[in-house]
């Protein structure tokens, strides 16, 4: 471990287990099950959102994954379904899941500080009935990913709590910040984005959401 007072890196799990002396909290290992409990079961059909993290030759990717809450199918104890919405057609999840079926799923409740977390592996369903009964507004996705559980867990309410992020006093007023238009005008000196981009925001988001 360097100690130059420029930098200070851990490096191994030895100095990292120093850095972290405390010994476990019991329900941080207790709380770990390898199927959907009952309860378990009640957080997923609350949850409207999820983060979904994968891996693959071209990298890490994380993606937001939402729909009315439930939308994550709770089939048995051992498997849900993710339905997969019309996105930007980058499928960075999805190459990666190609490559790498591992997957961590992140949910979140609305009002809720403790979130809920999901391993497994995902298999890529393109199951016409399976597919038919995630229509949503006439639109069925094109796949469903049916994830194999191999382990879930709540997490402690702690990251939510100091965040705040429900609490509405907080909230950051939109016009405060770049908008898509902006950031893409930004970045490609002006040849995309702007603010017809923006103009047009509302009715192509009408228009593609499902």
């Amino acid at each position: 471990m360097a100690t130059n007072g420029s930098s200070h890196t851990i490096s191994s799990l030895a100095e990292l287990e120093a850095l972290y002396p405390e010994p476990v909290y019991p329900p941080a290992k207790v709380k770990e099950a390898t199927r959907i409990t009952k309860a378990y079961r009640a957080l997923v059909e609350a949850s409207p959102f999820c983060a979904m993290a994968t891996n693959g030759p071209g990298g890490l990717d994380c993606s937001p994954r939402g729909d009315p809450k439930g939308f994550v199918r709770v089939l048995d104890e051992k498997t849900i379904a993710v339905p997969d919405r019309r996105g930007n057609n980058r499928i960075d999840s999805m190459r990666n899941l190609i490559a790498d079926p591992r997957v961590a799923l992140l949910f979140l409740i609305p009002g809720v500080s403790e979130t809920l977390r999901i391993m497994g592996r995902v298999t890529i369903s393109t199951d016409p009935e399976l597919c038919a009964s995630f229509t949503m507004q006439g639109k069925a996705p094109r796949c469903v990913l049916l994830v194999a559980v191999e382990q879930v867990f709540f997490q402690c309410a702690k990251a939510i709590v100091r965040s705040k992020l429900w609490d509405p006093s907080i909230q950051v007023e939109r016009s405060t910040l770049p908008t898509a238009g902006k950031i893409l005008a930004e970045i490609t000196e002006g040849k995309m984005g702007g603010d017809e981009h923006d103009r047009l925001a509302p009715a192509r988001m009408k228009e593609t959401i499902y």
